[in-house]
């Protein structure tokens, strides 16, 4: 049997690969070359794993968004989750709780978020764009309630350094973390179950409950796992930002479904695949360096950010259409 190579093992067929994402693959290229020719210090080494550090945050919340946009789903209230996250780590730092037992309780609250926003979406008929909208809010008023408005310090050096440390002082620690969050992401689409139903429930509900899947249980598992992707977001932005922030994670939401849209998840559901997204994640992290090394004005940025996700939706009402005139 042909030994199959990692980027096989993550991405599939290198083959299938390339076919399905060369729209993006082209556009990525596209927009490496002309800022490349703007500034010099664009392709440098320092600068690239800048970048992967940047977007790591993002792909956290894009590898899970990724699932639920497949399942058919929405999260909008990940960015919240991120700020109230990171304040209560900063918090139970500031009280003297042990690194390891403040990762473990933000992954709890993370995943009791997600478990409450996925209870209610699957076993009531409320649209799951206004459920996690009401959480959001929620959230973010929460935060602000805790602290008052004002940021949590964080000095404690260890936990800093989950956000800010490098492994051979080359590769950031956050892009290590992200490496790890792909390859799982990928095994629970590609090679368990889970997965498949997961990719039934979005294609045709109603269908996936005539063959017997649960789907109580995947929409279940899905946003569990957005509110841990979240967490694990929120507590790495602290780290780097050595504070819990209010404002923090503020439109993060935003951010991760761009990529996977961009990446060619579907909005209607029932199609995805983590390797798009990670190329959607890094089209948006690039643009952004991209931009800010060329010193175009940051409200420009946000023009720009929203120009690219309402064309990567109206690509995906398109593929949509010609679909359906197939059938």
């Amino acid at each position: 049997m042909e030994r199959m190579t990692m980027k096989d093992k993550l991405f599939g067929s290198s083959k299938a690969y390339l076919k399905r994402n060369a729209g993006i693959l082209i556009g990525l290229l596209a927009i490496c070359v002309v800022i490349s020719l703007q500034s010099p210090q664009f392709l440098t080494q320092k600068n690239i794993m800048n970048v992967l550090r940047q977007i790591s945050s993002n792909m956290f919340l894009a590898c899970s968004m990724t699932m639920i946009l497949i399942a058919g789903g929405i999260d909008l209230s990940v960015g919240s989750m991120i700020a109230i996250i990171g304040v209560m780590a900063g918090t139970f730092l500031g009280m003297g709780i042990p690194i390891p037992l403040v990762i473990l309780i933000c992954f709890a609250m993370g995943g009791v978020f997600g478990a409450v926003n996925g209870t209610i979406i699957s076993r009531t008929t409320l649209p799951p764009f206004i459920v996690t909208f009401s959480m959001m809010s929620i959230l973010r008023g929460a935060t602000y309630v805790f602290t008052g408005g004002t940021t949590v310090r964080i000095d404690n050096r260890s936990w800093i350094n989950l956000g800010t440390g490098y492994v051979f002082g080359i590769v950031p620690l956050p892009v290590v973390y992200l490496l790890v969050v792909l390859i799982i992401v990928w095994l629970i689409l590609n090679k368990t179950t889970l997965g498949r139903h997961i990719y039934a429930v979005g294609g045709n509900e109603k269908a996936a409950r005539f063959s017997g899947i649960n789907v109580i249980r995947v929409r279940m598992f899905v946003y569990i796992f957005s509110g841990i992707m979240a967490a694990l977001a929120g507590m790495v932005l602290c780290a780097r930002s050595y504070s819990g922030n209010p404002l923090a994670g503020d439109g993060a939401e935003m951010d991760a479904i761009a990529a996977c849209v961009l990446g060619g998840a579907s909005m209607a559901g029932g199609y995805g695949y983590v390797g798009g997204t990670l190329i959607g994640a890094l089209i948006i992290g690039l643009l952004n360096n991209g931009l800010n090394l060329m010193k175009i004005d940051s409200y420009w940025q946000i023009i720009l950010k929203g120009v690219v996700i309402l064309v990567a939706v109206y690509v995906d009402y398109l593929k949509s259409m010609k679909k359906n005139k197939g059938n």
